[in-house]
């Protein structure tokens, strides 16, 4: 929708497609008439946006990774891409799609397109900021998260004193910032808690570009968590005037770092 609406303010015309049961209907008041499709369908979607002389598109929402076991009702061109796919990690078939798509004619271009200013910069980004225990967590979390993201696992790892407590996967990052609150807590102790969101060292800027948004933020107060670490030109804050107002009202120190990482003690 907030891609959606960018358009319409800068007077792009765009034809929408979404997915039944996934995407919300809100969109048509930004996007007027949006033609919706089944989960694995390639076919058809193309054959709509060629119709319509659609020569670039964008992936914009989200779609659960866990829907691969039992949510997709693949056509046949999407059946003969699943069935030669080396492996169902994300990038691996995102990539196949885009591919799919580009075959046709038409090009995925960055799931960013009009969102530039919802991107992490780099530095302080709220009033607070991190301690020093939690910028030695910051930095631990950035070397574990990378790691993960490498294999294109999660982007995301929760840390406490020096040890990761909790490595996003399938289920998201609000739900491994969950996960990582009951294990903090099984002992009757409320700790508070380090976050580390970053990009893939080789982030397809097409697809699976790292976003958070108001949501992330009540899940964060519930868990206690208390620092936030972002990569910056390659993280998507929605509503990010108001992510971080509240960010501030929680106390929440976070910060923007480079593609480097944090820097050194």
């Amino acid at each position: 929708m907030l891609f959606a609406a960018e358009a319409k303010r800068m007077s792009v015309p765009i034809v929408a497609l979404g997915l039944k049961g996934v995407t919300d209907p809100a969109l048509e008041e930004f996007a007027g008439k949006v033609e919706y499709f089944a989960l694995g369908q390639i076919s058809k979607p193309i054959a709509r946006f060629k119709a319509a002389g659609v020569k670039r598109a964008v992936m914009a929402g989200k779609v659960q990774h866990s829907s691969i076991f039992g949510g997709v009702l693949p056509d046949l061109r999407a059946a003969k891409l699943l069935a030669f796919l080396p492996d169902r990690r994300t990038d691996t078939i995102l990539r196949a799609v885009a591919d799919e798509f580009s075959k046709d004619g038409i090009e995925l271009i960055s799931s960013a397109t009009f969102l530039s200013h919802l991107l992490v910069t780099e530095g302080a980004l709220t009033r607070r900021r991190p301690t020093d225990a939690e910028r030695a967590d910051i930095r631990l979390g950035w070397a574990a998260a990378k790691a993960v993201a490498g294999f294109d696992i999660g982007q995301t790892v929760v840390v406490k004193d020096g040890a990761v407590i909790a490595v996003e996967a399938m289920e998201g990052t609000d739900a491994a910032v969950l996960r990582a609150r009951d294990i903090a807590r099984a002992h009757g102790r409320r700790p508070a808690l380090t976050v580390v969101k970053v990009a893939k060292p080789r982030q397809d800027l097409r697809f699976d570009i790292p976003v958070l948004g108001l949501d992330s933020l009540r899940v964060f107060a519930d868990a206690g968590v208390s620092a936030l670490a972002l990569q910056a030109a390659t993280t998507l804050l929605f509503d990010k005037d108001d992510f971080l107002r509240q960010a501030d009202g929680q106390k929440l120190a976070i910060v923007g770092l480079p593609a480097g990482g944090p820097e050194a003690p």
